[in-house]
């Protein structure tokens, strides 16, 4: 299996928000959608904001495999489920990158209903 490289994870990690799409059934990309992500160790991920009916993150989870852009980085992933260990970690991460935005807006990724609902962005080779 792929692993991210340092520069990739340094990159992709500290952009501000990441561009990414998931994968049609006939292997084409949906359109990219925007959103924030964090660095936790080693691992990349995403979270869905306002639950686990938010159609970016239904598609994703359907498809498993889709395109992600950030920190000019272009990298086809897979969409992994995280492991309930890392939560904490990636709201530490969250609250550590964005909560400049507010309590109200940070908190739709974080605490125990966003927690469930993150992805570990893994790379994939094409």
């Amino acid at each position: 299996m792929a692993e991210w490289t340092a520069d990739e994870l340094s990159k992709v990690g500290s952009a501000e928000k990441l561009k990414l799409a998931s994968m049609r059934p006939d292997g084409t990309l949906r359109p990219y959608i925007t959103m924030w992500v964090v660095r936790a160790g080693d691992d990349l991920y995403v979270r869905s904001a306002y639950g686990p009916d938010n159609p970016w993150y239904v598609r994703a989870k359907a498809s498993g495999a889709g395109r992600i852009r950030a920190g000019g980085i272009e990298r086809d992933v897979h969409f992994a489920e995280a492991d309930a260990a890392s939560y904490a970690a990636v709201d530490a991460a969250y609250h550590a990158k964005y909560d400049r935005y507010g309590p109200r807006i940070v908190g739709t990724v974080t605490g125990p209903d966003a927690a469930p609902l993150t992805i570990r962005l893994v790379p994939r080779d094409a």
